[in-house]
């Protein structure tokens, strides 16, 4: 069964330019509610344990923002959560979508790079080499406070990166605000991704397939 419904709309808590031009592929309409939480002091020695656990925290917050924000009080209607780096609004329902990734590399999670010096780390790390995405989608239903979520996978292979085009995409600063300071859609980067094993989606930021799975789990609990 389609969730592309006119029944709800969505507000994307993230930033992220990949998970809005995903969305709208998706056929969903949304606006946008971030979330502003401190990742570093939330530990797991797990990719998947990790990505969930962010998942939760950055829906915790938003709920609690929602609950303060008079304009997204429900009344009668239906309402929703979502879990991914979004939250969702309609005039049915209320979704909220929270995603959150992390990159694999020789067994060390990476997320955002702390400093320019850091992302010119990890992407000379990726030439020539490769590296695992692991990212979270969670669906929290507001009305009966059960949610679904799940994580997914994906494996990118590089060719070798020459030094000059790393200095760019360092020098632009989008590196600085993704995991593992990759980015695979940038056009500086594609041409040198060998393969890719798993969806390209999950890569940056919103795996399709899980995000529709976990919004239709929710809707029929």
């Amino acid at each position: 069964m389609s969730t592309n419904s006119s029944a709800f709309t969505i507000i994307l808590g993230s930033s992220s330019m990949a998970r809005r031009q995903i969305l709208t592929e998706m056929g969903y309409e949304f606006t946008i509610m971030s979330a502003d939480i401190d990742e570093k002091v939330i530990r797991r020695e797990k990719p998947a344990d990790l990505v969930m656990a962010l998942a939760e925290a950055k829906a915790d917050a938003i709920v609690s923002r929602l609950k303060s924000t008079a304009q997204f009080e429900v009344e009668a209607h239906s309402t929703l959560l979502i879990t991914a780096d979004t939250i969702i609004q309609g005039y049915f329902l209320l979704l909220h979508l929270i995603d959150f990734e992390v990159v694999v590399y020789e067994g060390i999670i990476r997320e955002k790079p702390s400093s320019k010096e850091e992302a010119r780390e990890f992407i000379k790390g990726y030439s020539g080499g490769q590296a695992e995405v692991v990212g979270s989608v969670l669906v929290t239903n507001l009305k009966t406070g059960k949610r679904k979520g799940g994580w997914d996978r994906a494996e990118v292979y590089f060719y070798n990166i020459p030094d000059e085009v790393i200095d760019s995409l360092i020098n632009e600063g989008f590196t600085l605000n993704v995991a593992g300071g990759l980015m695979l859609e940038h056009p500086m980067t594609l041409p040198f991704v060998e393969a890719v094993v798993g969806t390209t989606d999950t890569v940056m930021g919103l795996p399709k397939a899980l995000t529709e799975k976990c919004i239709l789990e929710a809707l029929w609990l």
